[in-house]
C-alpha cells in the first residue's frame, strides 16, 4: 500500500494524536511513520481485500437490480419467461 507524502503526514499526525490522547504517550514522527508502514504492509491487505469484497457484493446487488429492471421492461410474447 503506497501513500503520497501528504497522506503520510496526515496519517502520522493522527497516529501521534491517538497515542497522546488515548495512551497518554508521545511518539515522534519517525515512530509514527514506522507504525504506518507496518500497518500498511501487514494489516493493509486485510482492509484492501474487505473493500474489494464489499465492492463486489455491491456490484452484484446492482447488477441484479438492473437485470430485474430489464425483465420488467420485457413485453409479453408466446416465448416470454
Amino acid at each position: 500500500m503506497k501513500f503520497s507524502d501528504r497522506e503520510k503526514e496526515v496519517i502520522t499526525s493522527k497516529i501521534q494524536l491517538y497515542f497522546r490522547e488515548e495512551l497518554d504517550q508521545t511518539i515522534g514522527s519517525f515512530d509514527a511513520l514506522f507504525l504506518l508502514d507496518f500497518f500498511a504492509e501487514e494489516i493493509g491487505p486485510y482492509f484492501y481485500n474487505r473493500g474489494l469484497h464489499d465492492a463486489s457484493a455491491l456490484l452484484h446487488e446492482r447488477m441484479d437490480s438492473i437485470t430485474d429492471a430489464v425483465y420488467d421492461l420485457e413485453k409479453a410474447t408466446e416465448l416470454s419467461r
